[in-house]
């Protein structure tokens, strides 16, 4: 029970990383579209950011965090189901405490992405990975 206890403890600090840099693409890419490319319109920069960083997630952490080899357009599918409820309502919001409220757009997308964070590791660990989680190591 203890060894379980610590090889999720650790599975949670390796997605935290991989987490990590996936958070650095967002917002390094959020940071380049809002000022570049679409000039302080929050909800365009923080869609095609939120994209990149949600593909750059899923592979590394199904590869290097739950080492699943999982059928990846079923896995991508439910990554798509949690996406479908995140995406507007963190848009939306999003939207509505940078360009209404006038929130700092940088402060709003980083409470976006702790809120993502937050979220999607049990989504990814039990409803996508679920059963499969270190499958790859049996092969």
């Amino acid at each position: 029970m203890k060894n379980i206890k610590l090889k999720e403890f650790l599975r949670f600090l390796k997605y935290t990383l991989i987490s990590s840099s996936a958070g650095l693409v967002e917002i390094g890419s959020f940071a380049l579209l809002n000022e570049f490319v679409f000039k302080d319109k929050y909800w365009p920069s923080y869609l095609i950011a939120l994209t990149l960083s949600v593909v750059w997630n899923f592979f590394l952490n199904r590869k290097l965090t739950f080492r699943s080899v999982n059928n990846v357009p079923v896995a991508l599918l439910k990554i798509l189901g949690y996406y479908a409820v995140f995406t507007p309502l963190s848009t939306i919001l999003g939207n509505y405490l940078s360009d209404t409220l006038l929130w700092n757009s940088y402060l709003v997308t980083i409470l976006n992405m702790l809120l993502n964070f937050a979220t999607e590791f049990p989504f990814q660990r039990f409803v996508v990975f679920g059963k499969s989680v270190d499958s790859a190591q049996k092969v």
